[in-house]
C-alpha cells in the first residue's frame, strides 16, 4: 500500500468509526496463544486484555487507528502477575507502525540483553500519533548503548509516556531521529523512573524540518517533561561514549516548529560522574527542578547542533561538585534570550558565561550551610532550605506551575529554589525509584 492510500485510508476509517457509527466498545481477553491473531481485529473502543503470562512473539501495533475518545488500548494485568514480553532476536519487541490513538500499558518488556529496542516506532513507518505508554516495566535493554527502552524514529507526535520504569537500558528513551528528520512533537513525558543507563537516560534529537505528515501539527507546541526521575550514578559509559542524564537539542529553524518550547519542571536529576545532568539548546524553560551531582557537572546551555535561544532557569536548587550551570556561546551568532533568577546553587564553580542575578550562588562546600542534607545519598538526600531564602527580583509570567513547588506546596514567588521554605514537619525525601503522583 502506497503512503498516500494508507493516509486516505485512515482518515475515512475514522470519519466511518467516528460519523454516527456507534459499536460497542469490547473487552477481549487473550493470553499467549491467541493475542497475535486478535490483535487485528481491534477496533476504536476495544480493549485487548492479556493474560498474565510469557509472550515470545512481539506485540506488533501496525495499522491499529483509534479515536480521541475511544482508543485502542492493549492491557496486562496489574503486578504481582504480569505480561512479560521477552525479547527476540531482529524484531523490537513493541513494534509501531502506522498507527494513532492506542494506549499500551501495565506489561513487563524483557530484553534478554539482546541488541532490539523495548518500544519503537518504526523508521520505516508514515507516522505514529497519540500514543499512550503507561506502567511499562522495562529491563534487560542493556546490550550497547545503541539498545533503547523508548524509540521514535518516524514523525511522532501528541505520546505521553507517564509512570514508567526503565532500568539498565543502553538509552532509556530516543525521541527523534538521529539526523534531525521524524521529529518528536508536543510530547508529555512524566512520572518516570530512568536509571542506571549507559548513555542518556532521556534524548529528544534536534529537528530539521518538520516533516508535512497529515495531521502533524502546525502552531507552536510544547514537550513536557515533569515530574521524572533520571539517574547515571551507576552503570554510566565513559570516554566517547559518555552522555548527560538529559539532552534535549533544537526545533527546526524555520518554517512550523521555530517557536517550540520545552518546559521542563519538577524532576529530579541524580548523578552523573562523566558528563552534566542536564544539556540542551533551543527553546528551553528549566524551572522548579532539583539537580544534585556529587561526581560532576549540573546544567550545560550550549550549542550542540544549532545554538541557545530563548532560555529560562529559574526556581532550582543545584548542587554539584562541577559546574553548576554553565552557558556557552558560538562565536558570531546572536546571544540566547535568557531569564536566569530565583535559583539555589551550591557548585565548584556555580555560575559560569552569564550574569548572575536574582540567586544565591556559593561553592559546593556551602550547600551544608543552607540545606537539610544536602552530602547525603539518597533517600536520605535532603535539599530543603534550612531558614527561608528569599530575593526582590522580577518574577517570572506564563509559568503557571511555579505558584507550587517541587512538593506540591503552596510558594511564595519571592522564595528561591526547588523547595520554597523549610518545613516544620516531615521532609521531602528524595529516593531513586518511581516518583510519587503529586
Amino acid at each position: 500500500m502506497t503512503t498516500a492510500w494508507r493516509f486516505v485510508w485512515q482518515v475515512i476509517f475514522i470519519l466511518w468509526a467516528g460519523g454516527g457509527v456507534t459499536a460497542e466498545a469490547r473487552i477481549i481477553s487473550a493470553n499467549p496463544a491467541n493475542y497475535r491473531a486478535l490483535i487485528h481485529t481491534l477496533k476504536p473502543g476495544d480493549r485487548l486484555q492479556l493474560a498474565a503470562g510469557d509472550y515470545t512473539n512481539g506485540l506488533p501495533v501496525h495499522q491499529l487507528v483509534g479515536l480521541p475518545n475511544r482508543p485502542i488500548v492493549i492491557a496486562g494485568p496489574v503486578a504481582p502477575a504480569r505480561a512479560v514480553f521477552h525479547a527476540r532476536s531482529g524484531a523490537n519487541t513493541v513494534s509501531i507502525v502506522d498507527s494513532a490513538y492506542v494506549e499500551i500499558r501495565d506489561l513487563v518488556l524483557d530484553g534478554g540483553n539482546l541488541p532490539v529496542d523495548g518500544v519503537r516506532a518504526e523508521g520505516h513507518a508514515h507516522f505514529a500519533h497519540h500514543i499512550t505508554l503507561t506502567n511499562l516495566l522495562i529491563q534487560g535493554h542493556g546490550n550497547n548503548q545503541q539498545t533503547v527502552g523508548i524509540s521514535t524514529k518516524c514523525p511522532a507526535w501528541d505520546w505521553v509516556i507517564r509512570d514508567n520504569v526503565i532500568l539498565g537500558a543502553g538509552t532509556g528513551m530516543y525521541l527523534g531521529n538521529s539526523d534531525g528528520s521524524d521529529a518528536f512533537v508536543g510530547g508529555v513525558i512524566e512520572y518516570n523512573y530512568i536509571a542506571y543507563t549507559l548513555g542518556y537516560n532521556l534524548q529528544i534529537k534536534h529537528q530539521i524540518v518538520r516533516a508535512s505528515v497529515p495531521g502533524m501539527p502546525v502552531t507552536a507546541r510544547q514537550t513536557i517533561i515533569r515530574h521524572n526521575v533520571f539517574s547515571k550514578a551507576n552503570n554510566a559509559s565513559n570516554g566517547q561514549l559518555a552522555r548527560p542524564n538529559v539532552l534535549v537539542g533544537h526545533w527546526p529553524l524555520t518554517g512550523n516548529g521555530v517557536n517550540d518550547r520545552y518546559r521542563i519542571y519538577a524532576n529530579f536529576f541524580y548523578g552523573n560522574p562523566t558528563e552534566a545532568l542536564f544539556q540542551g539548546e533551543g527553546n528551553i524553560a528549566l524551572y522548579n527542578n532539583i539537580f544534585v551531582n556529587p561526581a560532576g557537572d549540573a546544567v550545560h546551555i550550549q550549542p550542540h547542533h544549532d545554538i541557545p535561544k530563548n532560555i529560562v532557569i529559574a526556581y532550582n536548587t543545584i548542587v554539584a561538585s562541577g559546574d553548576g550551570v554553565r552557558l556557552l556561546h558560538k562565536p558570531d551568532t546572536p546571544e540566547a534570550e535568557m531569564s536566569f533568577t530565583h535559583n539555589l546553587i551550591f557548585a565548584g564553580r556555580a555560575v559560569a558565561g552569564l550574569v548572575d542575578t536574582g540567586n544565591l550562588a556559593q561553592d559546593y562546600a556551602s550547600a551544608r550551610l543552607y540545606l537539610r542534607r544536602p552530602d547525603a545519598a539518597p533517600p536520605e538526600l535532603d535539599v530543603t532550605p534550612i531558614h527561608r531564602l528569599r530575593v526582590s527580583a522580577e518574577r517570572l509570567k506564563g509559568l503557571s506551575e511555579l505558584t507550587r513547588d517541587y512538593a506540591g506546596q503552596r510558594r511564595n514567588l519571592d522564595d528561591m529554589g526547588t523547595l520554597s521554605s523549610a518545613r516544620t514537619g516531615a521532609s521531602t525525601p528524595l529516593l531513586l525509584a518511581r516518583p510519587p503522583r503529586k
